[in-house]
């Protein structure tokens, strides 16, 4: 018991200090004392029910996952048709209904027509995502099973939530929570974010830019009438654009996308000193690009961005290198949100807020005061009944639950955790449990007297044996803290990160640190009696 080696102090001490330390920047913070910049400067981030900050929910729209779905699929059998040795022709092509139906000019061609399709109908997944009918012994019919129709909802909703999450982060918020509620909706709290309008443009813009061939052959009075050629579609230009107020029918397949982008920042024209994007696309993309302008020099192609025209250049060469620059009309704001859009990924579903509200900061500070308040008086109490009732090893179990809190502080702003109100509880929780284990060690040392043990030899064993028991019960409470963090969510992942922290550092300081005093106590005073 008296044995404490050096080493074992230097290293009980340095970490006590180290992460004591750590927990000054939030303390010089939480008093409004300047930190100075020359040294480390980790916090702990304060959630929205504390800070203040912008609530968004978002919803989106599943069938139009399925249209695109479907969108996919025809672009996909057209080209594995024409693909195919001897080549397969068809026509009446139609996606009436979410079906894709088309009609074999070759009846025997069916069963060649099928084995193209099939592999295009099984996804790369378990489930079987579409249906293959033969009508009318020549006509092939398409159609999304129920399970792949959900499957892709799903896959969309997981894509959108990490757009959502890269386009928030480019801001440089910390900490923000976003989450996936039921199967359409997007939770997203940003702290510290008092004015959401800023916040509501860059996620209501899908980014789904696409570079499509100009169909020439439309007729502009049916094009102004919103009359398409067969195989086209209309859109209309953006706002601000040259072509403001007009639009133009494009090519509806053969065109490319910009799921290929690696990059896109805002720069300025040298010709005009316009704001514009400029754009890398990967290999593949870069390729595509190449080929698209290759064997359309001297024509036309629309940039179109969510379904608005934002120009419609003339191709005057081929573009290869992978790069190209997008121009409409941006000012420097509006074209670095549109580089971050695209940047962080087109979201595969619109998505559209049905509920926004801002918390107030004042909020938070009264949320802040009356949980240190009572956290106040519970150390207070607390440590009111320690030194009454155990004297001199209360006053070490109370520096041990000054250091807990400390130590349990400088984790969480060294791991760049967020404190919400919850979070608070368990600090407050954390104080009655840290104490716990000293209350533990102290009653059995107690016990150990009593039945007539020597003074080292009860506290020994007192140590020894309550050890069994503080483990046991915080190793309960560990599990109970981890499946709090895996299955809950927002507020309650931070209730258990402070109530897993604090386990570790309340074990830390209630049975090491302490141990390592009243070993030294012991050393010096060689008491011959206890007050226990």
């Amino acid at each position: 018991m008296l044995e404490f080696p050096t080493w074992k102090k230097v290293w009980l001490w340095g970490l006590t200090l180290a992460m004591i330390a750590a927990a000054l920047p939030s303390i010089f913070s939480a008093a409004n004392i300047r930190w100075p910049e020359a040294l480390p400067n980790p916090t702990v981030n304060l959630g929205l029910d504390l800070a203040g900050g912008s609530h968004i929910l978002l919803e989106a729209d599943p069938t139009q996952v399925a249209a695109q779905r479907l969108e996919n699929m025809e672009e996909g059998v057209r080209a594995v048709l024409r693909q195919a040795e001897p080549r397969i022709r068809f026509g009446d092509v139609s996606t009436r209904d979410g079906q894709l139906s088309l009609l074999l000019d070759n009846a025997a061609d069916v069963d060649r027509a099928r084995e193209e399709i099939m592999p295009l109908m099984n996804g790369t997944g378990l489930i079987q995502e579409w249906t293959l009918e033969v009508v009318d012994e020549s006509r092939l019919v398409l159609t999304q099973t129920e399970d792949g129709a959900d499957n892709a909802v799903t896959q969309a909703m997981d894509s959108a939530t990490e757009v959502v999450r890269k386009r928030i982060d480019a801001l440089g918020t910390r900490e923000p929570t976003i989450i996936r509620q039921g199967d359409t909706r997007i939770v997203v709290q940003v702290p510290g974010l008092q004015d959401p309008d800023e916040l509501k443009k860059l996620l209501g813009q899908t980014a789904k830019l696409e570079f499509k061939l100009v169909d020439q052959t439309a007729l502009p009075t049916d094009v102004a009438a919103g009359i398409a050629p067969p195989g086209s579609q209309i859109f209309p230009f953006a706002e601000g654009t040259p072509g403001e107020g007009a639009s133009l029918a494009v090519r509806r397949l053969g065109g490319i996308k910009g799921d290929n982008l690696t990059n896109a920042q805002q720069s300025v024209d040298p010709q005009n000193n316009e704001a514009v994007v400029s754009i890398q696309f990967d290999q593949q993309g870069g390729a595509k690009f190449a080929q698209l302008t290759e064997q359309n020099v001297n024509k036309p192609f629309a940039i179109i961005l969510d379904g608005k025209v934002l120009s419609a250049p003339n191709i005057n060469e081929p573009i290869r290198g992978g790069s190209a620059q997008i121009s409409g009309s941006f000012t420097t704001e509006s074209a670095n949100q549109l580089a971050i859009s695209l940047r962080s990924g087109a979201l595969p579903v619109d998505l559209t807020v049905v509920e926004e509200r801002t918390v107030g900061p004042d909020l938070g500070a009264d949320s802040i005061k009356r949980g240190m308040i009572a956290m106040m008086i519970g150390s207070i109490a607390v440590i009111a009944l320690m030194i009454a009732s155990y004297g001199r090893f209360g006053v070490y179990a109370t520096i041990a639950l000054f250091f807990n809190v400390l130590m349990l502080l400088g984790i969480m702003a060294v791991g760049n955790t967020t404190l919400t109100l919850p979070g608070i509880a368990g600090f407050v929780l954390t104080i009655g449990a840290a104490v716990d284990a000293n209350v533990l060690i102290n009653e059995r040392i107690r016990e150990e007297r009593k039945r007539g043990r020597r003074v080292i030899a009860a506290v020994e064993t007192g140590y020894k044996e309550a050890s069994r028991a503080i483990y046991d019960a915080n190793i309960t409470n560990f599990i109970a803290g981890v499946l709090l963090f895996l299955f809950g969510s927002g507020p309650i992942r931070g209730f258990a990160i402070v109530l897993i922290v604090g386990l570790f550092t309340s074990v830390f300081t209630a049975v090491f640190l302490t141990r390592m005093w009243v070993a030294g106590w012991l050393r010096k005073a060689r008491p011959q009696d206890l007050n226990v």
